[in-house]
């Protein structure tokens, strides 16, 4: 595999782990390259979650993320206790964690000297969707703009 391809490799699966911890409503997620830090693996991606089911949800859909977009099953560690969660994606390491371990451990000093800039909120098929369905409901307005009219007469009706 040439270098080029190994790194639209590691774009692909960096965006399916993002979209993953998007999907579960994942919180304060930042990317770092790490190539020059290790040569284990090229990511790290640090996210947090607000409790053990959602640290255990959102390390679910990374893995599930991961299969469905064509990598090989991850590796995960502390789904048992559910505060501070790895997910070994390989050339990507994820690190799912609660608030306050996330502050105490402070991973970012470690790893953060070159943060990765990713989009946040992409755009998925199911968001079009929505729109469109919330459109019909902005016709609605225009109904109760007439009503002051109404009352303004039921008014003139009373003197």
């Amino acid at each position: 595999m040439t270098e080029a391809a190994e790194k639209k490799d590691v774009q692909k699966l960096q965006r399916s782990i993002v979209d993953s911890l998007e999907d579960v409503k994942a919180q304060d997620i930042v990317v770092f390259n790490t190539e020059h830090l290790s040569s284990l693996f090229e990511r790290v991606v640090i996210a947090s979650g607000t409790s053990n089911r959602q640290t255990k949800a959102l390390a679910a859909s990374v893995r599930d993320g991961v299969r469905e977009a064509g990598f090989a099953k991850p590796r995960i560690e502390g789904e048992d206790n559910g505060e501070w969660i790895i997910v070994d994606c390989g050339a990507v390491v994820v690190h799912i964690m609660q608030p306050a371990i996330r502050t105490y451990y402070h991973l970012e000093e470690i790893w953060g000297e070159k943060p990765v800039r990713i989009k946040l909120g992409s755009p998925k098929p199911v968001a079009k969707k929505s729109v469109a369905v919330a459109k019909p409901a902005a016709k609605k307005i225009p109904a109760k703009k007439t009503s002051p009219a109404k009352k303004s007469t039921a008014s003139s009706n009373k003197k």
